[in-house]
């Protein structure tokens, strides 16, 4: 079986929102856990976010994608909070006290689409490029490679 995948997915640090997402077999269970039911796919549901013995951690909007429709081509779950650390930290302590949920690794999440075909390599390099650019013209040429134009002259 897979493995069921959490991590941060805004920077950390103090901001009006903080995402967590989750990936993998078991993002209804975790969807279960914190939010009592399981969104219906691809559709935004502004819900309590709990702790296992009922106590509110936060609430925000949960967005659920339904494998393959997903970035990572699996089922996704994303928990979209206030984006106070302590919230974020709280709310994904939770999230890894389910059985079969483990921390993402720094760009799991795109080695998850690469794996399941959902990138190719060079799209897969573009996000960290993307991520890393330090000027407008890096923007540029790194989304031209996320779209796939690169791969198109390659290929």
């Amino acid at each position: 079986m897979k493995e069921t995948i959490v991590a941060q997915a805004t920077a950390p640090g103090r901001g009006g929102i903080g995402i967590l997402r989750v990936s993998g077999p078991l993002a209804t269970k975790v969807a279960q856990a914190i939010l009592g039911k399981c969104p219906k796919p691809r559709m935004a549901d502004y819900l309590p976010f709990k702790d296992a013995d009922g106590t509110i951690l936060d609430q925000g909007i949960a967005l659920y994608f339904k494998s393959p429709n997903s970035f990572t081509g699996e089922d996704v779950l994303e928990l979209q909070g206030h984006g106070g650390q302590v919230v974020l930290d709280l709310l994904l302590k939770r999230i890894l006290q389910i059985d079969g949920i483990r921390l993402a690794r720094p760009g799991e999440f795109s080695e998850q689409a690469f794996l399941n075909d959902k990138l190719d390599l060079a799209q897969a390099e573009a996000i960290a490029d993307l991520i890393d650019a330090t000027s407008e013209q890096a923007v540029r040429s790194a989304l031209k490679s996320l779209q796939g134009e690169f791969s198109k002259k390659v290929n």
